[in-house]
C-alpha cells in the first residue's frame, strides 16, 4: 500500500506555480489576481478561504477577499459579482460555498463571468468540459486527475466507480475519467443513494472515488484487493485527543481499507490540499488568457 500524498504534491506544485509566475512577469505578464467572496462566518468556510488567501501569497498572486454578513440580500451580492467581473485586474473570481438559504447558489454561479470562473462551476465551463473543449475544470476533480498523473496510476480500461453525484465532484470526475486519453479511457460507473447493489458494484472497482460526504461509509468488505482508493469526503467530528477538539475523517474507513489497497489517499493530507492548487492553476491560466483569449 502506498499513500497518495497530497501534502507533498501540493508543496511541489506551489513551487512550480511560483516559478511560473516569475517567468510570466519577466516576459511582460501581469501578477495573477484571485478574488474570493465570503458570506457569513461559517467555520469550515473561514478555514478554506484563509487557506486560499495564504496559498496566493505563497506563489506570488494578488489576493482580494470580500466579506459580507450572512444577511446580505441576494441582489447586493449579485451586484458585487458584476462589479468584480468588470475589474480587468481580477483573473479569477470565486464565491465560497455553501451560501445562506435565502441566496440562490445557481443565481450566484451563473452571475460569475465564465472567463473568471476558476472554480469551474459555471454551466459554460461544465458544458465545454463535457464535450472536451478547453475549460476551467472544477478544482477537486482537477486535483484528482493531477494526483493520478503524478503517481502514474493506469486508467485505460480500468473499472472506475465514483460514489456520489454532485455537480462539483462526482459528475465531472466521472466524465473526465471516461474521456479519451490519459488520465481517462476508464469504464466509469456513477453510484449514488438510489443505486441498487451498491456494495457489489463498489467491490469490483479498480479505482474507487468516494465523494458522498458520509463519514467512513466505505468499509473493507466493499473494496477489492489492490484497488486504488481516492477519498474526497471530509467530515469534522468531535475528538478528545486533539487540541482543537475536532478531527477530520473521510468517506473511507481508512484503517480497515488501507491494507487492501495499492494506493489510497489519507484524510486529511490527500485530495483536499490539491483543491486549492487547482484554483491557483486555473487562475494562472486565466491570467495568461490560455482558455479564453
Amino acid at each position: 500500500m502506498q499513500l497518495l500524498d497530497g501534502k507533498k504534491m501540493a508543496s511541489e506544485m506551489k513551487t512550480e506555480i511560483a516559478s511560473e509566475v516569475i517567468q510570466f512577469k519577466a516576459s511582460g505578464g501581469k501578477t495573477p489576481h484571485l478574488a474570493t467572496i465570503l458570506v457569513g462566518h461559517d467555520g469550515a468556510s473561514e478555514t478554506y478561504v484563509s487557506g486560499k488567501v495564504k496559498a496566493c501569497h505563497e506563489v506570488g498572486f494578488k489576493s482580494t477577499l470580500v466579506r459580507f454578513e450572512v444577511d446580505i440580500p441576494e441582489n447586493e451580492l449579485l451586484a458585487k459579482i458584476v462589479e468584480l467581473n468588470m475589474d480587468d485586474d481580477i483573473d479569477g473570481l470565486i464565491v465560497q460555498l455553501p451560501l445562506p438559504p435565502h441566496i440562490s447558489e445557481r443565481n450566484v454561479i451563473e452571475a460569475i463571468d465564465y472567463r473568471k470562473d476558476v472554480d469551474g462551476f459555471h454551466p459554460v465551463n461544465l458544458g465545454r468540459m463535457v464535450i472536451g473543449m478547453p475549460s476551467y475544470i472544477s478544482a477537486t476533480p482537477a486535483g484528482i486527475l493531477e494526483m493520478i498523473k503524478r503517481y502514474n496510476i493506469p486508467t485505460e480500461g480500468k473499472s472506475c466507480v465514483v460514489v456520489g453525484r454532485s455537480n462539483i465532484v462526482g459528475k465531472p470526475v466521472s466524465i473526465l475519467l471516461s474521456r479519451k486519453g490519459y488520465p481517462g479511457d476508464a469504464t466509469v460507473t456513477l453510484c449514488h443513494s438510489k443505486t441498487l447493489n451498491l456494495k457489489e458494484i463498489v467491490s469490483q472497482a479498480d479505482i474507487l472515488i468516494a465523494a458522498l460526504g458520509q463519514a467512513e461509509f466505505i468499509k473493507a468488505d466493499m473494496v477489492k484487493e489492490g484497488a486504488v482508493v481516492i477519498d474526497v469526503g471530509i467530515t469534522r467530528i468531535k475528538s478528545s485527543v486533539t487540541k482543537s477538539g475536532w478531527k477530520l475523517i473521510g468517506d473511507v474507513k481508512f484503517d480497515e481499507v488501507a491494507p487492501k489497497c495499492s494506493y489510497i489517499t489519507p484524510v486529511p493530507g490527500g485530495v483536499g490540499l490539491l483543491t486549492v492548487i487547482a484554483l491557483l492553476k486555473n487562475t494562472m491560466l486565466s491570467a495568461k488568457r490560455t482558455i479564453y483569449p
